[in-house]
């Protein structure tokens, strides 16, 4: 995640808190997914950006979980996201980010 992205997500929990907010992330690579939402919840694992060291704890989702599948108008789905089913890992990033939300729990 870059340092960008990283200065815009902070600022939202600066301003708005973490308690009403969830990160949606659609990367198609499990591991670029992997390591966005581990950033956006435990803290920058490179130790680099503005959340290094820093844990939001932020519930994170990707975009290809049920989920957040369920909660998009069909249509709107398929035209942005239906594309990121024919060559993703689905089942690779579900237990990914199911297990990323079961840590946050545990911490």
């Amino acid at each position: 995640m870059d340092i960008e992205k990283q200065e815009t997500i902070r600022k939202l929990v600066d301003d708005l808190g973490a308690q009403d907010l969830v990160v949606v992330i659609g990367a198609a690579d499990p591991e670029v997914a992997s390591i966005t939402a581990e950033t956006v919840t435990f803290g920058d694992p490179s130790f680099a950006g503005p959340l290094a060291g820093v844990s939001l704890r932020l519930p994170v989702y990707h975009i290809l979980e049920p989920e957040v599948k369920s909660a998009i108008p069909a249509e709107v789905y398929e035209e942005q996201a239906g594309f990121m089913e024919l060559v993703a890992d689905t089942e690779e990033i579900g237990r990914i980010f199911t297990e990323i939300r079961e840590r946050l729990e545990r911490v």
